[in-house]
C-alpha cells in the first residue's frame, strides 16, 4: 500500500492492557480489524502510568498495578476510511474512550522511498 499524504483523520483508541475480545487483547483485534478493512496502518502503544473512569492509577512502578496499564491504539489514514472504521469499535470498545484528531501526513518512509523511487512518487493524496 502506498503511503497517503495531506489533510488525514487520526483515531485513538484508549483501552486497558488486560482489556479482552473473546480471550484475544482488544488492542490486537483493533489492529487486525483495521488492516482488515484496509486502512493505511495502526499502532499500539503501551502506557506506563494512567487511569480512566475507574479513577485508579495504574502504573508499571508498582507491581500489584501493573496488570492493566493503559494502552493506545492509533490510526491515521482518510477522513472517510476512518469514519466507515467507527460502527465496527461500537461493538468493541465498552469500556474505553475514541477519539478524532484532524492531521496531516506530511511524509512517510515507506516501501515506496525503501525500493528507489523518488520522494512523492507513487504516493496517494488523501
Amino acid at each position: 500500500m502506498t503511503p497517503p499524504t495531506g489533510p488525514a483523520l487520526r483515531l485513538t483508541v484508549l483501552v486497558g492492557e488486560g482489556d479482552t475480545w473473546h480471550h484475544r487483547p482488544l488492542y490486537s483485534e483493533i489492529v487486525h480489524r483495521a488492516h482488515a478493512a484496509g486502512l493505511a496502518g495502526a499502532s499500539v502503544f503501551r502506557g506506563v502510568e494512567g487511569f480512566g473512569a475507574s479513577a485508579v492509577v495504574h502504573t508499571s512502578r508498582l507491581l500489584s498495578l501493573s496488570e492493566d496499564l493503559p494502552v493506545a491504539v492509533v490510526i491515521v489514514d482518510a477522513e472517510d476510511t476512518v469514519r466507515a472504521f467507527l460502527p465496527q469499535l461500537d461493538a468493541l470498545v465498552t469500556d474505553g474512550l475514541v477519539t478524532l484528531d484532524r492531521c496531516e501526513v506530511v511524509g512517510t518512509a515507506g516501501p515506496a522511498q525503501e525500493s528507489g523511487k523518488s520522494a512523492g512518487e507513487g504516493k496517494k493524496t488523501l
